[in-house]
């Protein structure tokens, strides 16, 4: 295991980073053994402390949680357990080495945006047609401003693969290529605490 520990506004000590290595190597070693580089943040803001721990195994699967607390060694342990429960959770699939690794690597080159979210509300009432939308030459036509631009890779996974996928990782959503048909799909998770699966017919291939 590669691992990096970086404080922000404190200076993580030899005893915490060696606590940190400690309870990382136990709970990775098991499902991953070497293969995972691991970062390690815990940032200080007046009397909280976070910690965030970001994960990457050779595999392309990427592991993320975090925790809060109003003591270093008890938010990284907070972060610790969310991700030690996550892994137990996907504890049969992690340990299936009979899935077809070429399959699993095969993906698709996309570029990722994060937009701003406008500032339409602000517009003046002489600005707005009768229905509330923008008058013409009032922001109808304006794109949306582009705060950062990646690129991102697009995994082709089975459903209960993407699943797995976007828990460990702890994202909001994921967009994945169905193994099954060869389509673009969409998981997100509902305010209901399921997760939601958006399977469009029309991009399915054959």
């Amino acid at each position: 295991m590669q691992l990096s520990v970086k404080g922000k506004q404190l200076d993580v000590g030899d005893a915490l980073r060696t606590h940190i290595e400690d309870v990382l190597t136990r709970m990775l070693d098991k499902y991953f053994g070497d293969a995972v580089d691991v970062n390690v943040t815990i940032t200080k803001n007046a009397h909280l402390y976070r910690a965030t721990i970001a994960a990457h195994v050779r595999r392309r699967i990427h592991l993320e949680a975090q925790g809060e607390a109003d003591d270093a060694y008890k938010c990284f342990d907070q972060a610790a357990d969310h991700l030690s429960t996550r892994l137990r959770r996907h504890k049969r699939r992690l340990h299936e080495h009979h899935k077809d690794a070429a399959a699993e690597l095969e993906s698709i080159v996309a570029q990722q945006y994060i937009l701003s979210p406008g500032n339409d509300s602000e517009l003046a009432d002489d600005e707005l047609k009768n229905d509330g939308s923008p008058a013409e030459g009032q922001g109808a036509d304006d794109k949306p401003i582009v705060i950062a631009e990646m690129e991102t890779d697009i995994k082709t996974l089975t459903v209960s693969e993407a699943v797995m996928h976007m828990d460990l990782a702890n994202a909001p959503a994921m967009m994945f290529r169905n193994s099954a048909h060869g389509g673009l799909n969409m998981l997100y998770r509902r305010q209901d605490g399921n997760i939601g699966w958006i399977d469009p017919r029309g991009n399915r291939n054959g």
